[in-house]
């Protein structure tokens, strides 16, 4: 009887085997570029619209920066008419005319508030590109070990596939050497389509994460594409204080907030500065019939009703909420590496566990399950229990390496420079 249901099987997989070489001989599937985590960084740092919107604001702050070190221009005034003396009358006509060149100067503290201001604002505007940059290349790898993990569930989804099938059609077998019954055959057809169903959630959630990440790269990557490459591999020693100490001295969130800072700290003293009115010297010629001068002289505004209160008022709130933002920046950077540092430890924890156990024992668990069902000394429901149980370590050991890639992604991103 033994031998019968083997011949079976060989006869089902011989059977089987010409009609899958006709199909890859018979169709070229079209060819899809595969593209490495470095390739895909260099196109999103190439196309994303996020660091050019940086870089126009950066554009920005070098127009205020010159704008603050430019000089006031003066001012020339021109009038001309004609003009006769009428008493006593000579019937002298001549054209009266006056020029007055008048030059602003600016006081000179607050010439030099405002360049401290635009100086600040540059550097600040060069910190926010930096964390542009960062905070781009973090989202991109996330991405991209998100669409790893996809393609391995695919991929596990459609052997599985392929192992329930194969139990369908020993079943099968057993069912026509009259060894089982219909009922048992039906429950292996059941548990293909669920295989099947999970094939098809998988490539669904596969084409959400390379959607995901072709957003990222501006469509540069096009519609068929794939990605090749690993997920990290642990890094133990992480220590969250240190790391946190390191990223409060160097991560560009801080030093873009701390410019913040300083910048506002230089637009109040730019403001009290201004209480002192700006001097204008005044030079002008004159010439009219029967007089003719050149006079030079000041004009001062006289700030009596109005000192700039609102200005300063102002001011002073933005530079209280640039120290708040800065201190809430520390808080949540601290926060964060603390929080990413422990999700890198506990992946890499449940890493461990399943290299050092679990993938070996649902393996052997499986092969013993099958070893058995073929000779009778188990049944359909240990087989399916334990391809379900092999399946779901393959996947939950993938996702857990998802995790330990995105864990690290964060935490560089946290830091501010790679790990």
């Amino acid at each position: 009887m033994f031998a019968r249901l083997v011949m079976s099987i060989v006869c089902m997989s011989l059977t089987t085997f010409p009609f899958t070489g006709g199909n890859v001989a018979g169709a070229e599937a079209p060819r899809i570029t595969a593209h490495s985590l470095p390739d895909i960084l260099t196109l999103a740092v190439q196309h994303n619209p996020t660091l050019a919107g940086a870089e126009g604001f950066v554009k920005q702050s070098q127009g205020q920066q010159i704008a603050a070190g430019a000089y006031p221009n003066p001012s020339l005034t021109g009038i001309a008419g004609r003009g006769a003396i009428r008493d006593p009358s000579t019937g002298t006509h001549v054209t009266e005319r006056t020029f007055t060149v008048e030059q602003p100067l600016e006081w000179a503290g607050k010439r030099q508030a405002r360049q401290d201001a635009a100086d600040a604002g540059m550097a600040g505007a060069n910190a926010a590109l930096e964390d542009a940059r960062l905070s781009l290349l973090a989202d991109v790898k996330i991405a991209f070990y998100h669409l790893l993990f996809g393609q391995r569930d695919v991929e596990l989804a459609t052997q599985n596939v392929t192992n329930v099938e194969e139990v369908l059609r020993t079943v099968q077998a057993r069912v026509a050497a009259g060894e089982a019954t219909s009922f048992d055959s039906l429950k292996a057809g059941v548990e293909v389509q669920k295989a099947k169903k999970e094939v098809a959630r998988a490539t669904s959630a596969l084409l959400v994460a390379k959607a995901r990440l072709n957003a990222l790269t501006a469509g540069s990557l096009g519609k068929d594409f794939s990605v090749q490459g690993d997920f990290d591999k642990p890094k133990p020693g992480l220590n969250a204080d240190g790391l946190a100490a390191q990223a409060l001295a160097q991560h560009p969130a801080i030093r873009r907030v701390g410019k913040l800072q300083e910048q506002a700290e230089h637009t109040l003293r730019f403001e009290r500065e201004a209480r002192v009115p700006n001097v204008s010297v005044i030079g002008s010629y004159h010439r009219e019939a029967g007089d003719e001068s050149v006079t030079a002289g000041l004009a001062v505004p006289l700030p009596l009703w109005y000192r700039r209160q609102g200005e300063i008022q102002s001011a002073l709130g933005a530079k209280h909420r640039a120290d708040a933002e800065r201190v809430r920046a520390k808080q949540e950077l601290e926060q964060a590496i603390i929080q990413h540092t422990q999700e890198v430890r506990t992946a890499q924890e449940q890493l461990s566990l399943f290299e050092t156990g679990l993938l070996k024992q649902s393996e052997q668990t499986l092969t013993l399950a099958r070893t058995s069902f073929r000779h009778g000394a188990a049944s359909l429901l240990d087989v399916l229990d334990a391809q379900r149980v092999f399946r779901q370590t393959q996947l939950e050991y993938a996702q857990v390496r998802a995790d330990l890639s995105i864990a690290f992604a964060r935490l560089e991103r946290a830091l501010g420079t790679a790990l």
